[in-house]
């Protein structure tokens, strides 16, 4: 019933918001209201395809996103960047941003969130992915330590997936400086960088989301058990860089991301657990 309610009363803000204006509305007459979105860079074919969802639910929501690391697109907001809802791939870039941050990771005191809206929207998981042909037989995340490796592509570390990598390797007694040292790793700026990676056979392995090896079509031969690293968890909040007008339209969205069944099913059907 919750869920219901919540879905009703998003539709409803999204659907009425007619006072937001910047450009005029088809058919409708309606004025039209842009929403910044700013998404980590997994979540790019999912929230691509649930946009063309939400055009029949809310015709006059111009959706506009912006995908990237999680960290980049902090620092974009904290310089000064529109941005009506963000979606981070870790907990740590939205504290940042978070005056009601109890972790002690906003040590700027940097006030852009929205407090009341931030919700744990979805899970993922972190795994080894391989070339199809895998020609150095990399079948686990321990093989990294080992002579099969030549060259592993991870996030930087301010890329969520790269700290979660660096975790991992920490976990196992893999030294990374050893490996940066032997030549054996190679740095990308975000997710999907990795992911290409592997997919054009120019490196080894890599580490990246369970979402972006299904969006990419990898093989998968390790995944990160909840020992290995912290548990893959994207905050999403309302944003208070944004633009007035478009607060309850971003608002509607974000309802809508985490409890309409068809968006629901294509986060799930790519490899998101999303959260009650």
């Amino acid at each position: 019933m919750k869920k219901v309610f919540a879905l009703v009363l998003a539709l409803a803000m999204a659907l009425g918001l007619t006072a937001c204006t910047s450009t005029t509305g088809g058919e409708t007459g309606e004025e039209t209201v842009d929403v910044v979105v700013f998404a980590a860079a997994s979540m790019e074919a999912s929230l691509t395809e649930i946009a063309q969802q939400y055009k029949t639910v809310a015709p006059n929501v111009n959706l506009v996103f912006t995908f990237d690391s999680s960290g980049t697109l902090k620092t974009q907001i904290e310089e000064g960047a529109v941005c009506d809802l963000f979606i981070s791939a870790a907990q740590k870039q939205m504290n940042q941003l978070d005056s009601a941050d109890t972790t002690g990771t906003n040590t700027d005191g940097l006030d852009f969130v929205y407090s009341d809206t931030r919700i744990d929207l979805v899970e993922n998981k972190v795994v080894l992915a391989v070339p199809d042909d895998n020609p150095k037989d990399i079948q686990t995340f321990s093989d990294l330590g080992t002579d099969k490796l030549s060259l592993l592509c991870l996030g930087n570390d301010d890329v969520p997936v790269g700290a979660y990598s660096l975790e991992i390797l920490d976990t196992l007694g893999i030294d990374i400086a050893q490996l940066e040292n032997d030549g054996k790793v190679t740095y990308a700026s975000n997710v999907s960088e990795v992911a290409n990676q592997v997919k054009e056979g120019a490196v080894d392995c890599g580490i990246i989301y369970a979402t972006d090896a299904n969006t990419y079509e990898l093989k998968v031969v390790d995944q990160a058990a909840a020992d290995m690293c912290s548990q893959v968890i994207y905050p999403a909040a309302v944003m208070k860089s944004g633009t007035e007008g478009a607060k309850d339209a971003a608002q509607a969205f974000l309802d809508y991301l985490h409890t309409d069944e068809n968006a629901v099913s294509v986060l799930e059907g790519v490899g998101f657990t999303v959260l009650p």
